[in-house]
């Protein structure tokens, strides 16, 4: 069995059922951006996984591509926090 895409499944059920976080510094990079972090959260099952970060300190993480109800793409990075079962939205970018 793979365990490629495991780490952002539990991301993805986490949010699904409220379990969800969200950090300071995403909170600003939200605001900077014009972005909504409920536009995130409601599109997490439609998001498409770019890479898990299982190593990543101090938690482990996963980088996501999320369509915004403008069209428009960004990334985010969500981790996991084992220790409470929660994901948590770390970051939010365009790629440019």
């Amino acid at each position: 069995m793979s365990t490629v895409g495991k780490l952002f499944d539990n991301i993805v059920a986490a949010i699904q059922v409220d379990r969800f976080i969200v950090s300071w510094h995403a909170d600003e990079r939200c605001e900077e951006r014009e972005i909504s972090a409920w536009q995130l959260v409601a599109g997490i099952g439609d998001a498409q996984l770019i890479r898990e970060r299982p190593r990543s300190k101090p938690h482990p993480s996963v980088i996501v591509q999320h369509q915004l109800v403008d069209g428009s793409e960004a990334e985010a990075v969500w981790s996991w926090l084992a220790e409470s079962n929660r994901a948590m939205l770390v970051t939010v970018y365009f790629r440019d």
